[in-house]
């Protein structure tokens, strides 16, 4: 580690801490949902660990305890998860080179509160190895409060009371990362044609109007982005 790493760390770490508190009510929440669907300790973190996205696991558990045919809820996790693949195309420059495990490793790690917290930060630092301790410290940080917080939520499912109203706390932690990447236009074209479809198409079967307001919110944010570069080159 070298110092300008070390450096890089210090900084993303003290800048995604107030957001990794966020995460606590999430992951209570979904650990209380594995359990509520049946899943085992094991099943329950081990999915946590391999899939490692709240909307994806949040996502398919209704599907799974309904018997939903297997390619609806891959593709009910692949979709929630499609704005991994902005995220991805934004963070490629910044964290471009290494070795192909210390990249995988990078996108393992991908978290929406890095990402909304350091993208800036990153895009503008000349310094790679500064770069890459900017984006690691934080994210295995936030990996580990993540399932910490999920294996409390599951060993605590029947101790927790209803009335703490963990989910409310959860979508509050969600709106806190969302306001900073509303920031820019693309982001914010995206999450409002998403939250209008998603309201408009609720009442679709097997919870599919969010898969098509995820997909609608996606590409409105990608033709923004486009619509953005040409108005940038005139």
């Amino acid at each position: 580690m070298s110092p300008s790493f070390r450096a890089g760390a210090r900084v993303g770490f003290r800048a995604c801490l107030p957001v990794s508190v966020g995460l606590v009510p999430w992951a209570l929440v979904t650990g209380l949902a594995m359990v509520g669907a049946g899943f085992s300790t094991v099943q329950a973190m081990g999915m946590s660990l391999i899939v490692f996205g709240a909307t994806a696991q949040l996502g398919t558990l209704p599907l799974i305890v309904a018997g939903a045919p297997l390619w609806l809820i891959v593709a009910t996790a692949l979709v929630v998860n499609l704005r991994f693949l902005i995220f991805s195309a934004a963070m490629a420059r910044p964290l471009a080179g290494g070795r192909p495990g210390l990249r995988w490793l990078c996108g393992y790690l991908l978290t929406d509160g890095v990402f909304a917290t350091m993208l800036e930060r990153l895009r503008t630092e000349p310094d790679p190895a500064w770069r890459l301790g900017a984006y690691l410290a934080p994210s295995l940080w936030c990996a580990l409060v993540w399932q910490t917080s999920t294996l409390v939520g599951v060993l605590a499912a029947g101790s927790i009371p209803r009335n703490w109203s963990l989910e409310f706390m959860a979508s509050i932690a969600l709106l806190v990362l969302l306001v900073p990447m509303a920031r820019m236009r693309p982001m914010l074209v995206s999450a409002a044609t998403g939250g209008v479809l998603a309201v408009v198409l609720r009442g679709m079967p097997l919870k599919l109007g969010v898969m098509v307001a995820i997909v609608g919110g996606i590409a409105a944010g990608f033709a923004a982005e486009h619509w953005q570069e040409r108005e940038a080159q005139r």
